[in-house]
């Protein structure tokens, strides 16, 4: 379903009050469902319960949808469970997308320091004829270790790997700010044109 898509967050403190700007703008544009923005007590439920039943909701999250928005935020890139949403995403087939929001104002007016863009964490790599998925981790990257069996590239995706050099996710998708970039009026085409980069 070419218009559904998936919003990844990490519930830090300080951004939910800058996701739920974001998730307002895109709600209220179109009456459109968003899917991602749930509770975080959500997540801590299944954390406690295993990380199994934690990767199977993360999982489910993605069913039906064709794009995956990364909502950027001054860690998000160093969280376990963003990276397994943007590496099921890749399974999937997905488009992505980041969108940093470090410039939007929280409820008391500040706005946050600017991270590293998650794609820039994630990337892919030939090994022995097939294609896996890598992360970065401590200052290298290596296999990632929560998905290690290899994937299939979408046919749009450029440059493939052609040796175990990693190709960051970020050379082939594409990252805007949210203010910067006039997100508001401007998200709705970001994630059409994440879905067309790879056919959907």
């Amino acid at each position: 379903d070419k218009g559904s898509v998936k919003f990844v967050v990490y519930r830090d403190q300080n951004d939910i009050w800058r996701v739920w700007n974001v998730r307002n703008s895109w709600v209220v544009n179109d009456t459109r469902e968003a899917y991602g923005f749930f509770d975080g007590s959500v997540i801590e439920k299944k954390k406690r319960e295993s990380d199994d039943s934690l990767k199977r909701f993360l999982r489910e999250g993605l069913d039906n949808t064709s794009v995956t928005c990364i909502l950027a935020g001054q860690y998000t890139h160093q969280r376990r469970w963003v990276r397994y949403e943007i590496a099921q995403s890749m399974v999937k087939g997905n488009g992505l997308l980041s969108v940093f929001i470090h410039q939007l104002k929280d409820k008391d007016g500040y706005i946050s320091r600017k991270g590293t863009n998650p794609l820039d964490e994630m990337g892919v790599y030939l090994a022995n004829g097939s294609y896996y998925l890598a992360e970065w981790h401590d200052n290298k990257w290596i296999k990632y270790r929560d998905f290690l069996n290899p994937i299939t590239l979408n046919s749009k995706f450029s440059p493939k790997p052609t040796s175990n050099s990693v190709v960051p996710l970020s050379i082939f998708f594409k990252t805007y700010d949210f203010i910067d970039n006039n997100g508001r009026s401007s998200l709705s085409s970001w994630i059409e044109n994440a879905a067309n980069q790879i056919g959907k």
